[in-house]
């Protein structure tokens, strides 16, 4: 703990007084995580230990074991120990993007680098950023994350905000988190986020073909399909807009087609919505009002998502090999590694 709690004050002694309360909130928040958190092992050793519970850090630790063992990822604490947060997620990113841009601004840390979101372990406190960022002409997005990685510098835990979820989805999650202590480039969330994605699909593939059931398998093949047509339907947009805003037309007539391509986004969304049976998956992003931070937030997941799996495919499917090729790409320039990134996308 001591450790951890000199981590944290060298990072608000390297944080400037501009960001002091922000980073002072930022310790308190993670202290508080920390508090509650207590050893997997020391939980099932508990008599008293809910059985549901007990079954599913079970299962969570199966798949822990699997991730290092079968997968190549860190093997060390992370994910080793549990906290019940009493709360439905464990931060609130805020997202915000110029009126006439898809580009999200950008939030610089020590340690981390400068990233397209700002986290708040406190929702009221998301919301009134967002409230700030709006008043300044921003559109803003705040979404709920059920977990997060300190990249390393600390052992992320178990929380009460995904140990409930199906086995594919857990697995997804932690295979996606732990890829982030495999690569991390400071500065360039896009980067970091598509090479997580790509892990987690692989993973969860293998995962599944050894482990899950024809009825896992297919329920999850399911929602990837929908993952991707929803994705699909976000990027066309975000492509569309980005020509709006690189045009020369009057800036009222962007505002008015800008607000024609979210109307059109969210009448493809209930066509796809009839082609998936119903599926609802969605309809609470949709129902917001949207704008250009919502389709930036998506995009971090995305954007590089072909290159990568086409990397992954010149390295023969092994994950040690593709691990090695991310980080030669890494150490690059970012336009020497961008252009080897535009250079894959298009096999």
């Amino acid at each position: 703990m001591m450790r951890r709690v000199t981590l944290l004050l060298v990072v608000l002694a390297l944080a400037g007084c501009g960001n002091l309360g922000y980073y002072w909130k930022s310790v308190g928040g993670q202290l508080g995580i920390w508090q509650r958190e207590a050893p997997v092992e020391d939980l099932l050793a508990d008599p008293a230990l809910d059985p549901k519970l007990k079954a599913q850090l079970e299962r969570a630790l199966r798949i822990r074991e699997y991730a290092s063992r079968e997968l190549g990822l860190p093997d060390n604490r992370s994910y080793r120990a549990y906290a019940d947060l009493a709360r439905p997620f464990v931060v609130w990113n805020v997202f915000a993007a110029p009126e006439f841009s898809t580009e999200a601004r950008q939030s610089c840390f020590p340690f981390a680098g400068c990233v397209g979101y700002r986290g708040y372990f406190s929702e009221a406190e998301a919301r009134a950023q967002a409230k700030t960022l709006a008043a300044e002409g921003y559109d803003v997005h705040v979404g709920g994350v059920p977990a997060y990685s300190t990249i390393g510098w600390f052992a992320d835990p178990l929380l009460n905000t995904f140990i409930h979820y199906p086995e594919p989805e857990l697995a997804r999650l932690l295979f996606h988190e732990l890829a982030h202590q495999v690569v991390y480039v400071k500065d360039d969330t896009v980067f970091n986020e598509s090479f997580a994605t790509v892990v987690e699909q692989a993973g969860v593939a293998r995962w599944m073909n050894t482990h899950g059931s024809e009825a896992d398998r297919l329920q999850y093949a399911r929602l990837q399909r929908f993952r991707a047509d929803f994705r699909e339907l976000v990027m066309r947009t975000r492509s569309d807009l980005a020509t709006l805003y690189a045009s020369d037309i009057p800036v009222d007539e962007k505002r008015r087609r800008k607000a024609e391509a979210f109307d059109a986004l969210k009448r493809a969304y209930a066509a796809q919505r009839q082609d998936w049976g119903g599926f609802a998956g969605y309809d609470r992003w949709f129902t917001q009002p949207l704008g250009n931070a919502h389709l930036a937030a998506v995009s971090f997941y995305t954007q590089q998502v072909p290159a990568f799996e086409a990397l992954l495919e010149l390295q023969g499917n092994d994950l040690g090999r593709f691990y090695a090729a991310v980080r030669e790409l890494a150490a690059l320039p970012v336009a020497e590694r961008n252009q080897r990134l535009s250079a894959l996308q298009s096999l």
